[in-house]
């Protein structure tokens, strides 16, 4: 697919502006093959780039894409250590997104995360900050409840210095404070691996948003696939609570 390829799937299908994936299934993919763990998160890598650039060619805004969570910690060492290593190596191949006007974003606490890998978050979201073609949202060491406390604290400290009284605290404060500041809402979240949870995958973000299960392992997820999500979404009736 070229770069700049659009994709229409129907004029009745109305494609979301935010979809948030949650990539899961990376490790049975590699177990079903006597693979060790580490090949499946490999091949999970190259589908989250072909995803990706479906995606653009759908007319989505926003993806986000739950990488590592603030509970995969408690992995074996050596899973994580091979995660974080391929973090780092991929980073380097995420300015070819960059290079398709694709801006770059990481949401979670860094702080975690070694200084190398840090600066090379921060070296990409500075050359794409002015990208508009769509946003890539990577979640790295990020929990929804991690986030919600961490905004949480922001206000708090800002009612201890005087700045803020806690009646005047509102939801859309809360939201300035999160991690996704100026991103918009979820409109789908898509899990497959055949798990029905949303695992802390941003909790405020996606109050509203509608969920798409299937029983594909992350690593044989193609680009149809995510059609079939986007078909089933825009037959959703979204109410947002109302009638």
């Amino acid at each position: 697919m070229a770069n700049n390829e659009k994709i229409s799937l129907g004029e009745n299908v109305s494609v979301p502006v935010h979809v948030g994936v949650i990539m899961d299934g990376n490790g049975r993919w590699a177990k079903k093959r006597g693979l060790p763990r580490k090949f499946g998160h490999r091949e999970g890598a190259k589908t989250f780039r072909a995803i990706t650039r479906h995606a653009k060619a759908l007319g989505m805004q926003y993806i986000t894409y739950y990488a590592f969570s603030t509970e995969n910690w408690k992995r074996p060492k050596d899973e994580v250590d091979a995660i974080m290593d391929l973090f780092e190596k991929y980073l380097d191949e995420v300015r070819d997104f960059i290079e398709e006007n694709i801006r770059v974003r990481f949401i979670g606490d860094r702080t975690r995360l070694s200084e190398n890998l840090q600066r090379k978050m921060a070296s990409v979201e500075e050359d794409s900050k002015d990208f508009d073609s769509m946003t890539l949202v990577l979640a790295i060491n990020y929990g929804g409840r991690d986030e919600i406390c961490h905004a949480a604290k922001t206000l708090a400290q800002q009612v201890k210095e005087g700045k803020l009284e806690p009646e005047d605290i509102t939801m859309d404060m809360i939201e300035r404070n999160l991690y996704t500041e100026e991103i918009p809402p979820v409109d789908l979240v898509i899990r497959p691996s055949g798990e029905q949870r949303l695992s802390n995958f941003m909790i405020w973000q996606a109050a509203y948003a509608e969920f798409y299960y299937t029983n594909i392992l992350w690593p044989d997820f193609k680009g149809s696939d995510l059609d079939k999500a986007v078909i089933a979404y825009s037959e959703r009736n979204r109410r947002f609570g109302g009638v």
